[in-house]
């Protein structure tokens, strides 16, 4: 019954139109009523609560690095590294917007913010070169979901503090598979791009190829600085967001010189203005995974799961089906917040490494963020690109085929990601 009140308040809420942080909120109402143990004080509190994490202060700083790097060229100069050293192959832009995806996801963890930049940037030179529109903006939407993946990832901030699991070691584990996905991405765009008569090219000198790797030290540094900090101990997540907002700064200030002061005020209302609806979504949800708890919803769902528990493989296909679904009706973030509290607990019941199942977790909602009708990823690119949503929708489904290829993958082979993972956390 409980289970039903949930899922029943948060479905009506979100059918009348109630944004998604008002009607977690309104679930957590409904869940108080039927536990009989209304207090606006207690609903109050844990709305505070919420968001008063020392973790989630990462989530900001992420954020106001995005910002900096792609209006400071950062991701530019990433951008140009990748097209002297790949652009030269038969359909070479297509593997420049994979490498500079991945490149670009070890800077800002933000997918929203790298389809937005590879857009604007790609999609009119693959255009001119003779690509089809469609098929090239569906290939910069699939490779931009590898963002939430490699670290620095905001998705595993958010999951590690909703399901009380390390983000470091999160971190650690999301970097072979998201280097798995890029990989998947760029095998279906040779197979898919075979067909182009496109021209290829004239192959970047050694000289240029050296003078773009100059050009992009001081943006690759900062993936390096992050991760060597994390895995030597040197600073905490929500820390290291603190030296890549800085260092993010001094590059595009001092380095580049491509920013300046006035602009700055700007990126901090940019930032501030995607802070404060990400943050409410999770004070609001917070709320609801309190009262989750104490309703005891998850051993619940655990006992209506038995019969799977003795499997993890099973239990987990059965797990990612239901993400799938729900990602192409829901963002991202609202998924993360609303599903993690019921199902961690039920893995770690299975015996499943909550780490490993966080990593798969996140990057099935990843590929939602491309999952018509909602997909978030896809309507910034339809918009940066002035293409329909159908268009995209018709290009990206390749490459979302070969992302959940990837993915189940990693769900028959666990050790593909934790076998990395517990090397790279020492």
């Amino acid at each position: 019954m409980t289970i039903a009140i949930f899922l029943g308040a948060l479905l009506a809420a979100m059918a009348i139109g109630i944004p998604i942080a008002y009607a977690l909120l309104a679930t957590g109402v409904a869940l108080m009523w039927h536990q009989d143990m209304f207090d606006a004080q207690i609903l109050a509190q844990n709305l505070v609560n919420g968001a008063d994490s020392f973790p989630l202060l990462a989530v900001p700083l992420f954020m106001l690095a995005g910002e900096i790097m792609n209006a400071g060229g950062l991701s530019r100069r990433i951008l140009n590294l990748a097209l002297t050293l790949v652009g030269h192959y038969r359909g070479g832009l297509g593997y420049v917007a994979v490498l500079a995806a991945c490149l670009m996801a070890a800077l800002s963890g933000s997918a929203v913010a790298d389809a937005a930049a590879l857009s604007a940037l790609l999609l009119p030179m693959m255009a001119r070169a003779g690509h089809d529109p469609a098929r090239a903006g569906g290939l910069i939407a699939s490779a931009s979901v590898i963002a939430p993946i490699i670290p620095p990832s905001i998705a595993f901030i958010i999951f590690g503090v909703a399901g009380n699991v390390s983000v470091s070691k999160l971190f650690m584990a999301g970097i072979v598979p998201g280097l798995l996905m890029g990989a998947a991405i760029a095998l279906a765009w040779a197979w898919v791009s075979r067909r182009e008569q496109v021209p290829v090219p004239p192959r970047a000198s050694r000289a240029q190829q050296l003078a773009a790797l100059r050009e992009s030290l001081w943006a690759l540094a900062l993936p390096v600085i992050v991760l060597v900090g994390l895995k030597m101990g040197v600073f905490t997540p929500t820390e290291a967001a603190a030296v890549a907002a800085v260092y993010a700064f001094f590059v595009a200030t001092f380095v580049y010189r491509e920013l300046n002061f006035r602009q700055l005020v700007a990126l901090f209302e940019s930032a501030a203005r995607t802070t404060a609806v990400v943050m409410f979504l999770i004070a609001a949800a917070m709320v609801s995974a309190w009262l989750i708890t104490v309703a005891d919803i998850p051993g619940q769902v655990t006992r209506l799961l038995e019969p799977l528990l003795g499997s993890p493989t099973l239990l987990l296909i059965a797990i990612m089906l239901l993400v799938i679904a729900v990602g192409t009706a829901m963002d991202m973030t609202p998924t993360i917040l609303i599903l993690t509290p019921v199902l961690v607990p039920v893995v770690k019941a299975a015996g499943i490494d909550p780490v490993y199942f966080g990593v798969l977790f996140i990057m099935n909602n990843a590929i939602g963020l491309v999952t018509p009708p909602v997909g978030t990823v896809l309507n910034v690119v339809a918009g940066v690109g002035r293409m329909s949503m159908d268009q995209v929708t018709r290009g990206v489904v390749p490459f979302m085929v070969a992302q959940f290829g990837v993915m189940f993958l990693l769900v028959l082979c666990p050790w593909i990601v934790m076998v990395p993972a517990r090397w790279l956390s020492g």
